[in-house]
């Protein structure tokens, strides 16, 4: 069984092992229809499929006689099921493993904390790769001070002097460039400059996206969507301004900056449809493209010999969300991002662009040091009591009615401060997207020791829970979450 973080990822894995062990791979993944997965899944139970490729629900697949597992990426974010039935699947593979004797190989760069800290107990063997497979080197990395960088009045940067040069230089050697920059659309917000109105999304807590090709505002959390207005909403000002940048300003600029190169964006909204990515990633390995500038998906997993330079336009997004695992996620997007330029005979190059160069995460990532990186935030975890030191339930309230839940998180913390066997509480307080599809949410969190089984224990205390009536109210429980948004 191999698990891989994204579909997009699934049809190269497996180009790779039936290349290598024949038509004896099973591909499963949410993307297929019913029927397709049917048939896989009929294929994997009789025993004619001695390979499974899949994402994350497939580590449920079948497998007659599993001999091993293993979770590509294990770090990544994505293998967590958000919805219920809420599951990790490098848990659940680890549970799979033990109950079978079944080896699980957790491979990534930049491994989960979770898991690093394993290694410490006893309970995960390190095995460390510390060079490149076929002698590759690892690429020289810059780091550009934004705050230092000169720029026209009126213009934010997108592409430093020293970026720019660099891609130039690549393009006349015909060579590849990927551009990460972790955010969709033309500009993030809209703000009127007269009295500070932002154009804001009526059912969540954010501000709405300008999608300039479709001429749309666009909510990146529901489905809400207006025309951009003409006008400031509040006071009727003309003087309303876009703010911030997304992955189809950038592909608008390097249009204007290198008007000969083949230029391809891979975003959400470029990817739509079974083989959106597939697409895109087959014209990146014939050579039909220089240039793809994309979100967090052009970092994972990709392996293309001709890319010899990566970008990260703005390396402090997601740095400074209200999450405890924004450095962490930081770091791994970073590294993996680096990781991607260099990987066949040419020597590789990155630049990291950044308004915050001192930061511990970012320092790390320039020198490609996850042993620095995880010795600093597990330190700040250790004080914090926070995982991988402590075990964690968040419990999610949500109404359409602000008072009401906020009295029903009120109310639950109560109860289970006075639980026959008191927890350690932080909360309740709104959650940091404090409304998100038409209903207000706040959240608090459950804290016990690492072996501790706080799931039942929670569930007996909300048991005992009565929430308001006629309030609509949502009781979520969450158990080691990976998103606390």
């Amino acid at each position: 069984m191999v698990l891989v973080p994204e579909i997009a990822l699934t049809p190269r894995a497996a180009e790779r092992f039936r290349g290598r062990f024949g038509d004896r791979v099973a591909l499963l993944h949410s993307a297929l229809t019913p029927g397709e997965r049917l048939d896989q899944w009929l294929r994997i139970r009789e025993g004619d499929a001695d390979i499974v490729v899949g994402a994350r629900s497939a580590v449920f697949a079948p497998l007659p006689r599993l001999g091993i597992i293993v979770v590509d990426e294990e770090h990544d974010s994505a293998y967590k099921q958000e919805e219920s039935p809420r599951y990790h699947a490098r848990d659940v593979a680890l549970f799979r493993g033990q109950r079978t004797s079944c080896p699980v190989v957790l491979g990534s760069a930049t491994p989960s904390l979770e898991s690093y800290h394993g290694t410490h107990s006893g309970a995960v063997r390190l095995l460390t790769l510390p060079d490149r497979i076929g002698e590759g080197v690892l690429p020289a990395v810059a780091v550009v001070d934004l705050r230092q960088e000169p720029k026209a009045p009126g213009r934010r940067v997108i592409l430093s002097g020293i970026l720019e040069a660099r891609i130039r230089e690549r393009l006349a050697r015909r060579q590849q460039v990927l551009l990460l920059l972790n955010r969709r659309g033309y500009a993030t917000s809209l703000l009127c400059r007269d009295c500070g109105h932002l154009v804001r999304c009526p059912h969540c807590s954010v501000a709405l996206t300008l999608h300039r090709a479709v001429q749309l505002l666009r909510c990146h959390h529901c489905t809400h969507q207006r025309r951009p207005p003409d006008r400031c909403p509040a006071c009727g000002g003309s003087n309303v301004r876009q703010l911030g940048m997304g992955t189809e300003q950038v592909e608008r600029e390097l249009r204007a900056c290198f008007p000969e190169a083949r230029i391809a964006r891979m975003d959400r909204d470029t990817t739509a449809g079974p083989q959106g990515h597939h697409l895109i990633l087959q014209r990146l390995e014939r050579g039909d493209l220089d240039i793809v500038v994309g979100t967090q998906m052009i970092a994972k997993g990709h392996d293309y010999p001709n890319v010899t330079l990566v970008g990260i336009l703005s390396a402090d997004i997601g740095l400074n969300l209200p999450d405890f695992r924004a450095g962490e996620r930081t770091f791994a997007l970073l590294t993996q991002m680096v990781g991607r330029s260099g990987r066949g005979p040419l020597r590789g190059a990155a630049v990291i662009q950044t308004y915050n160069p001192e930061h511990y995460c970012i320092q790390a990532a320039l020198r490609q040091d996850y042993s620095a990186f995880a010795q600093e935030e597990l330190a700040r975890r250790r004080e914090r009591n926070l995982p991988p030191f402590t075990r964690l339930v968040r419990l999610l309230i949500s109404s359409p009615k602000e008072a009401a839940a906020a009295e029903a998180a009120e109310q639950l913390g109560t109860l289970l401060r006075h639980a026959p066997h008191p927890f350690q509480i932080d909360g309740p307080a709104p959650a940091p997207l404090a409304r998100l599809r038409g209903r207000f949410r706040w959240h608090l969190f459950v804290k016990g020791p690492s072996d501790t089984p706080l799931r039942p224990k929670v569930t007996t205390a909300l048991e005992a829970f009565s929430p308001p009536r006629g309030a609509s109210i949502q009781v979520e429980m969450d158990v080691d979450p990976v998103d606390t948004l």
